[in-house]
């Protein structure tokens, strides 16, 4: 088992110390930058009129030129390694609990979500925020919706892609501090949708039409300079050339500033791109991922480089030369906008792909971290049969392992628990570490628990509802909508429910025939999962149905104090906290 306070703290430490020596590095090349600078001025006013100079200045030019480059690398590498060291701290900081400052993903919070709004998995102190190590932006959403997923599927693919990533601690630094460096001004999906929809402007013809016309050029020029023909017909030739270019000349305008647009971000992507080619992966869906990245046995990088040796050739248009002399007697901006568009042409659907393998590596590089900080979590083996979930030790992976109490919980297939217990026993907290088991599991990760099996299963939940005064919905009708929901999905197939406290909104009497009821029917169904209450008489409902079984969370009074155990206990609640604590808060006598 790794030491992650000693693993993080070493990595950190090395790459400080290489950091700072490149930050030396850095301070003497800027140096002998700045030395080459003056020697060239100064060999100018001393070797003026000595044959050394036309040695001598060259050479430093060279010199500075090589400088100004290596200056450069230096910089770009002493930035990776000033994020390999923020990477680092930043897991530190979370070992220690504090990462409530981390973005929270609250953005992709969808309200109306089988679970999502239940379970913490955005906002502050959320999943979301305690496990996400995403760079990309395109990544972070490939995080959120693999938690959003509420179909399970590929569980045993995904479980093995997280643990051979888990595996790999610097390979999943190395890929992130590269990706950190990956700003582009122009969103990927934007890109790749420009280019899947990009209507060719330039026409075919000129695919080899351009080079014909510059060798029907070079013959009027040699036919006119050996005088075989006037020099007029070499003016007619270059303005018709030019007229041919003009045609066309606001499309390909239009063209070049979309495609460079386009370029920057695919540029900036490109060694991502070449990272994932060159590293060799075992498990069948990260294989699956790279894949995407070889097109006809070609890689990617590859393809890109010519795509990028197309797009320096058409930049080249506002050479003053090139427009001067290319435009006329070679169509340039006609032929290379045409090699641009042709390979847009051929591999503009394969973009989305490219940059859709790299996000989810992304993702998956968050999923592989949490696995990795995570080896007192287990990745939960998958059965069939009655069962739908067994599991030892099971907890919260929020709360700090040092106050985590963990219970162990097995519950079949058609089975509904009924757990009551006082408030602050630790009902919710447990209600979620369940949920939240499934979520995970369904996303390939470990859960916090040991010798889990689990059938895999989609998951409904309701446990908070809220009223809205803008679609003037009450809290009792926001809760029935929500019961709604539930009942209509459970037509489609099982589901795990999770219920805390239903039908809240209303007075005691109905409350409690209700959600009598409303468990009767989710029994009846077949359906499985929890509800949580403090109503006692819904637990009468384990002497009607077979299906049904009560448990609970103790809370007593010792010494004076309310002392919890938070331990999951079979039975019904006796014992509830609110007239105590009322009274030890002095609000009643």
């Amino acid at each position: 088992m790794t030491n992650l306070y000693e693993f993080y703290t070493a990595k950190r430490d090395a790459h400080q110390t290489e950091l700072q020596q490149k930050k030396k590095r850095l301070s003497l090349l800027a140096t002998l930058r700045l030395l080459v600078f003056v020697a060239f001025w100064l060999a100018i006013y001393l070797f003026w009129e000595s044959m050394a100079l036309v040695v001598l200045l060259p050479l430093l030019v060279v010199l500075f030129l090589f400088l100004v480059t290596r200056f450069s690398n230096v910089k770009r590498y002493k930035k990776y390694l000033d994020r390999l060291v923020a990477i680092n701290n930043k897991e530190l900081e979370i070992l220690q609990r504090r990462f409530h400052q981390l973005p929270d993903g609250k953005d992709f919070l969808q309200p109306d979500h089988p679970y999502a709004q239940d379970l913490d998995l955005f906002g502050r102190g959320s999943f979301y925020q305690y496990a996400n190590r995403t760079t990309l932006q395109q990544g972070r959403e490939v995080f959120s919706n693999l938690l959003l997923d509420g179909y399970p599927k590929d569980i045993i693919k995904k479980q093995e892609a997280i643990k051979e990533l888990a595996k790999l601690p610097e390979w999943r630094q190395h890929f992130s501090a590269l990706a950190g460096e990956t700003k582009p001004k122009i969103s990927p999906d934007t890109v790749s949708d420009w280019m899947k929809n990009h209507k060719k402007t330039t026409p075919k013809w000129v695919r080899f039409g351009a080079h014909i016309f510059v060798l029907v050029s070079l013959f009027f020029i040699c036919a006119a300079v050996m005088g075989w023909a006037p020099e007029s017909l070499v003016l007619f030739w270059y303005f018709l050339g030019l007229a041919i270019v003009g045609r066309y000349a606001k499309a390909i305008l239009e063209f070049s500033t979309n495609v460079s647009q386009a370029q920057d971000t695919i540029q900036q992507h490109q060694r991502l791109i070449a990272e994932l080619e060159g590293q060799s992966f075992t498990s069948e869906l990260l294989q699956e991922l790279q894949a995407k990245l070889t097109v006809q046995g070609e890689r990617t990088s590859k393809i890109l480089k010519r795509f990028s040796q197309s797009m320096t050739m058409l930049e080249q248009q506002y050479n003053l030369i090139i427009s001067i002399f290319g435009q006329g007697l070679g169509l340039y901006s006609l032929y290379y906008a045409n090699q641009v568009e042709r390979w847009i042409e051929k591999y503009g659907e394969e973009v989305a792909d490219w940059f859709s393998a790299i996000a989810q590596f992304d993702a998956y590089i968050t999923l592989g971290t949490y696995a990795f900080n995570h080896s007192d979590h287990t990745y939960p083996t998958l059965v069939e049969g009655d069962i739908v979930l067994i599991a030892k030790e099971v907890g919260h992976p929020l709360v700090d392992p040092g106050k985590n109490v963990l219970n162990d919980f097995e519950i079949g297939k058609g089975r509904f628990c009924i757990v009551t217990g006082a408030n602050m026993a630790g009902k919710s907290t447990f209600l979620r570490a369940v949920a939240l088991q499934i979520v995970m599991a369904n996303m390939g990760l470990p859960v916090k628990g040991k010798d889990v099996k689990y059938v895999p299963v989609r998951l409904l939940t309701s446990m908070r509802s809220s009223d809205s005064l803008a679609d003037e919905t009450s809290y009792f009708y926001a809760e029935l909508k929500r019961l709604k929901y539930i009942v209509e999905e459970l037509e489609r197939g099982d589901c795990f429910v999770v219920l805390d406290e239903i039908l809240k909104g209303t007075n005691s009497v109905d409350k409690a025939e209700g959600s009598k009821k409303f468990v009767e029917r989710l029994v009846k169904n077949g359906s499985t999962g929890m509800v949580a209450t403090h109503d006692l008489s819904l637990c009468t409902l384990a002497d009607e149905l077979a299906e049904v079984q009560n448990r609970y969370f103790d809370a007593q009074i010792v010494n004076g104090e309310l002392y919890f155990d938070y331990k999951f206990k079979e039975g019904i609640c006796q014992n509830m906290n609110a007239s105590f604590l009322l009274k030890n808060m002095g609000i009643v006598d």
